[in-house]
């Protein structure tokens, strides 16, 4: 078996290539501070949108920004639901009488999927059994 062995070089551990001719993207590092007073830098692309926060690596803290002040807060509009929209439109008490109004309709079976109106089948009633004497 040792004849068989690989010689050479370690596969898949080291590889061949050389940094010549490779540009690096520019890059610029970012210094947060936590609220210990324990800072830390990351290294993030020029271009990059900068986040404000930032958790340490480390320590797992969340760290502001040295530079730069607070983020703009976005005024955001609240989320309308569809109830909002409904009560947009038509008032509680229109709502409930329609409510009424439909569901008359549904147990009339004047509405409604059709296999909910279907004659209910009465069981057949069975003859009384005779008395034996």
């Amino acid at each position: 078996m040792a004849e068989r062995a690989l010689r050479g070089a370690r596969l898949g551990t080291q590889s061949f290539e050389d940094e010549r001719g490779v540009e690096m993207a520019p890059r610029q590092q970012v210094e947060y501070i936590c609220a210990d007073g324990h800072t830390f830098s990351v290294t993030m692309a020029d271009e990059a949108e900068i986040p404000y926060e930032w958790e340490d690596p480390k320590t797992g803290q969340v760290g502001h920004r040295v530079e730069g002040g607070e983020p703009l807060v976005k005024n955001e509009k609240a989320v309308r639901t569809h109830w909002d929209m409904l009560l947009e439109r038509r008032s509680v008490k229109e709502l409930e009488e329609i409510l009424t109004e439909r569901l008359e309709l549904l147990r009339g079976g004047e509405i409604g999927p059709p296999h909910l109106h279907r004659p209910v089948k009465k069981p057949a009633k069975k003859a009384p059994a005779k008395k034996s004497a």
